[in-house]
Order: structure tokens, then C-alpha cells, then sequence
């Protein structure tokens, strides 16, 4: 099958950054004083992530929905950013060596529900862990839902990145760790990987790199 490939797309956190998502509500917890559940409903009944990945709020914007909902005027844009960037961990060197191997033989994708403050975060760790400045540096072209307006696994999503970088479906491999990410991408015809902890891309790719 891999002879077939000429474009892998990947997903960011849990493909090649390590994430742990409860961990961003509960450090807005800790910063509020509130408990988890409650937090995490307010989240919830106001879309707030939705609503700053799809692009609808910016930044600016979603620090002050965040100081509005929790009713604390007081955090810093500083603080409020340290709490939504907890949830971003590491990236292993091994996953950026191997992007850069696939590169030589494959077009290379990003594609990510994502916001502004978590790209600007993962740049930093990205640099910090491999010299390599940017995201946009490891991939051909990078698609982030918040600068795109809709996020997966709405079908459109791929599809516009299909026909933006002129790529055939079947020649192209999706690796996504939402399953349902992953159906859908399938459903157009994009080969699929879903990465499953404990394992990583670096367990799935490498015929690819061989």
C-alpha cells in the first residue's frame, strides 16, 4: 500500500506532540477556585473551545470570554494562556527526525483543530526540543481549523485541503488519533491510520521511511 502513497497529512496533539486535554480545564479550575465538573460544564455550555478553534473568537477575544464566564476580571492575558497551553507536553525528537526522513520521499501535511495560542506555544516546544523554528518548516503546508473556520471531522475539512494542495485521496495517508477523525477522512477515500496509545507514529510509519 505504501507504494501507492505520495502525501501523508497528520494531526498534531497525540500524533506529534503529547497532550493531555483534561489538564487545560483543570488548571482554569485551580485558577478560579472552582471545581472540575463545574468548570468543565461552563466550557461546555458555551462552546468555548469550538468557538476559539473554528476562529469564531480570537485570542483576545477568548481571554476575555474566559475572565466573562468565570467572572474574574483579573487574570493576565499571561495567565490565562499558561492555563490553556498546560495541556501541551512534549515532542519527542524521534517524531521530528522522521517527519524530516518522510519528507524526502513523501509531501508532508499538518492538519489540526487547534488555536492561535496553542500554535504559537507548540513553536516554542518545537524549537526548544529540535532547533527547528516552525511547524510550517517540518510540512509542506499547514492547515489549522481556526484559520480555516470549521473544524474535524467535518468532511469539508478535508476536502478543501484535498483540492487546496491538489492531492488524490488514494494517494494520500491521514494519521489522526480521534476515531472519528479518521472514519471520515475514510469515507472520502484517504487511506487511514488511527494512532492508538501506547503506541505512536513512530510504530506505524516506519515502512514508510524504509
Amino acid at each position: 500500500m505504501k507504494k501507492k502513497i505520495k502525501n501523508i497529512i497528520f494531526d498534531l496533539g497525540d500524533v506529534i506532540i503529547n497532550i493531555d486535554v483534561p489538564r487545560a480545564a483543570q488548571s482554569f479550575a485551580t485558577l478560579s477556585g472552582r471545581e472540575l465538573k463545574e468548570v468543565m460544564d461552563i466550557f461546555q455550555q458555551n462552546e468555548l473551545f469550538r468557538q476559539f478553534e473554528t476562529g469564531r473568537l480570537d485570542a483576545a477575544s477568548f481571554r476575555g470570554y474566559v475572565r466573562q464566564i468565570l467572572q474574574n476580571e483579573g487574570w493576565s492575558d499571561g495567565d490565562l494562556d499558561k492555563a490553556w497551553n498546560s495541556l501541551l507536553l512534549d515532542i519527542p525528537p524521534a517524531r521530528i527526525e522522521m517527519l524530516q526522513k518522510l519528507a524526502r520521499k513523501y509531501r508532508l501535511f499538518l492538519l489540526s483543530n487547534t488555536s492561535s495560542i496553542h500554535i504559537a506555544k507548540v513553536n516554542e516546544i518545537l524549537h526548544e526540543t529540535s532547533g527547528v523554528a516552525r511547524l510550517d518548516d517540518l510540512f509542506e503546508k499547514i492547515y489549522l481549523s481556526y484559520e480555516m473556520g470549521i473544524m474535524k471531522p467535518d468532511a469539508e475539512i478535508y476536502e478543501r485541503l484535498l483540492e487546496d494542495s491538489n492531492l488524490v485521496a488514494k494517494e494520500t495517508l491521514f494519521l489522526d488519533d480521534n476515531a472519528d477523525n479518521v472514519a471520515v477522512a475514510k469515507t472520502l477515500g484517504i487511506q487511514t491510520i488511527h494512532v492508538q496509545k501506547p503506541l505512536t507514529m513512530l510504530d506505524y510509519l516506519p515502512d514508510y521511511v524504509a
